[in-house]
């Protein structure tokens, strides 16, 4: 029996892709990737691949985002550790774990409870992750 997969592509405002180009964040490498077993991130250098059981819920939509704490790499949250991969302002999906998860420093020190995606259909996305319910 095949896996499911989806993929979610990334939705890039024209400053943020300018400001995320340096860091090797294009539409080419960036996208969310949900299979039956797995949630996959991919940002530019920034991979953050979890269990999909890991994955508690998810808040459909999150925003607008600040420019200056958003725009370019992956972005730690100083206040929660929360990493934010955006491509623009307006909205995206905040993904809560179960147990945090590493992604944003090579040796996967930091570990982050909640990541934020700024995917092109955030509501198709946020409805994917979130538990069934009954």
């Amino acid at each position: 029996m095949a896996a499911e997969r989806q993929t979610y592509t990334f939705r890039f405002s024209p400053a943020y892709r300018l400001a995320a180009l340096p860091f090797g964040v294009t539409p080419a490498s960036a996208c969310v990737v949900v299979t039956d077993r797995h949630l996959g991130i991919r940002f530019g250098p920034w991979r953050l691949v979890t269990p999909l059981d890991n994955v508690a819920d998810a808040e459909e939509v999150t925003g607008p985002y600040a420019f200056l704490k958003t725009a370019g790499p992956a972005h730690l949250s100083l206040a929660d550790r929360g990493i934010t991969f955006a491509t623009n302002r307006d909205g995206g999906v905040c993904i809560r774990f179960r147990t945090p998860v590493p992604a944003i420093d090579p040796l996967h020190l930091i570990r982050h409870p909640t990541a934020t995606v700024t995917v092109t259909h955030p509501k198709l996305l946020a409805v994917r992750l979130s538990p069934p319910s009954g």
